[in-house]
């Protein structure tokens, strides 16, 4: 099982016990959080896709610890300017593990949504049925 889910504005694919470095999150080391914007859903091959999220879903994690990241160099030049500028950074990153996926109500309002189809499906040839017994008398 797997999910595609946005976290700190970025999208991940996040699955059981797996690791992840997002971008600096305001929780404290050991605390668990919840991410709610849960985009795409793969439960062994049923795949259910949000528009634009899925309601009742969500990926527990929780927060392993906070760490900055590799420096990026960033260096500008212009050719023939005598133009150069090197700066750099080092992101504020956050490491989290991801407990679990839960899709609460999704595959029951799906089963619901298939089962009305169906019955409407059923029903129309019935009805078409019965209009053209009553003007052939």
């Amino acid at each position: 099982m797997y999910a595609i889910v946005e976290i700190a504005g970025q999208q991940f694919k996040v699955s059981k016990d797996l690791k992840v470095y997002v971008h600096r999150l305001a929780n404290e080391e050991g605390s668990k959080v919840s991410f709610d914007k849960v985009y795409l859903l793969d439960d062994n091959g049923s795949i259910t896709i949000g528009a634009p999220a899925i309601e009742g879903a969500s990926v527990e994690a929780k927060v392993l610890q906070h760490l900055k990241g590799d420096k990026v160099i960033v260096f500008k030049k212009k050719r023939r300017k005598g133009y150069k500028k090197r700066n750099g950074h080092r992101q504020y990153l956050t490491q989290i593990v991801i407990e679990g996926i839960t899709a609460s109500g999704t595959k029951k309002a799906a089963a619901k949504k298939e089962a009305v189809a169906a019955e409407e499906v059923d029903a129309a040839p019935k009805a078409k049925k019965a209009k053209k017994e009553d003007t052939q008398e």
